[in-house]
């Protein structure tokens, strides 16, 4: 029998060897302090393209510099971050995987230097420094650098490009009425809120035409929180407007318990995938390749996002293919040890 997870996925045009995605993880490795890909960033990426996933993601990846969640984060937000970025396309191309760039800004849950903004003047928790209230002229600088950031991905050879709205940063401080108290254009009702992703959305598409990502946090587990209705509609217009794949997660917008268990954020991605006729990706403690097998087979999504899986062994999807019969994308210099 076939295996749908390693069948190859087409998207743009652009073609994954499999639907094995390597999630966005913080790895808090710039020990400068200055955005810049170090050989940590290099080995780490490459090993796992190595490993046979088809499509690396880096971490989120600042489109300025005080939008970082931590001041040892990778960063784009200048030119000077291309070369080391470089560097890491290029070693995951030559292990046979596409890379993916998640651009970011972290909004109120910054813990970098530097001055911290949101939608509004209220902070996450305690822990938190309270931002300032964004003006327009500052949320038309966050989109411009988002803009600047996906030329540069360009400019560092990534094959996808992926915009981080969840997780309570930026974006998804926009998105949600328990972060954005705003009475003017960008607050208020769900159009208001979703402003700011649309014209995200279309500026990264004047200068990016290969695939474009979009992370959603579906659920905030919160009263109050935006519906799962809302986040449909939001997948619906940012399809419209180029968005190719939603990458589904939960929770982050404000402080809350998550029940979590292997495929807990999978039933919302399915009423994403299917309301909204986009594609999908399912992210969640996924772990075991049956189970990853089964997301792609029966249709609940397109794509398997793997991070805690990948950081405890980067040669999962070897291992996976071998458990599901599948033939193993194994580098040649490996083979003798798969033999």
């Amino acid at each position: 029998m076939s295996s749908s997870l390693f069948s190859p996925f087409e998207i743009r045009g652009v073609s994954l060897r499999n639907r094995i995605v390597m999630s966005p993880m913080c790895m808090y490795s710039c020990f400068e302090k200055d955005g810049k890909a170090t050989p940590w960033h290099v080995t780490h990426y490459a090993s796992r393209a190595a490993g046979g996933v088809g499509l690396v993601m880096t971490e989120a990846t600042a489109v300025l510099p005080e939008g970082r969640i931590s001041d040892e984060d990778l960063g784009i937000w200048s030119d000077d971050h291309v070369a080391g970025l470089r560097q890491v396309t290029d070693a995951c191309r030559a292990a046979g995987a596409k890379t993916g760039i998640q651009l970011a800004h972290a909004g109120r849950k910054s813990e970098a230097d530097g001055r911290v903004v949101g939608p509004s003047a209220v902070a996450f928790n305690d822990r938190y420094r309270t931002p300032e209230a964004m003006t327009e002229a500052d949320i038309a600088a966050a989109v411009a650098a988002f803009r600047d950031g996906a030329r540069r991905a360009k400019d560092a050879g990534f094959d996808v490009v992926e915009l981080h709205a969840a997780h309570g940063y930026l974006l998804s401080e926009f998105l949600s009425p328990l972060a954005n108290f705003r009475t003017d254009r960008y607050g208020g009702d769900a159009e208001g809120r979703f402003r700011i992703l649309a014209e995200t959305i279309e500026a990264v598409r004047g200068v990016w035409d290969g695939p474009l990502f979009l992370r959603l946090s579906l659920n905030e587990y919160a009263e109050g929180g935006t519906p799962l209705s809302d986040f449909v509609e939001f997948a619906r217009r940012a399809k419209a407007l180029g968005v190719d794949l939603v990458d589904c997660s939960s929770g982050g917008v404000v402080p809350a318990r998550v029940d979590a268990y292997p495929g807990y954020q999978v039933p919302a991605a399915e009423v994403v995938r299917r309301e909204a006729d986009i594609p999908v990706g399912a992210v969640g403690l996924i772990a075991e390749p049956a189970f990853a097998e089964h997301l792609v087979r029966t249709g609940r999504a397109d794509l398997v996002f793997l991070g805690r899986a990948l950081l405890r062994d980067p040669y999962w999807a070897l291992h996976a293919a071998k458990t599901l019969g599948a033939e193993a994308p194994i580098p040649q210099q490996y083979a003798r040890g798969w033999a």
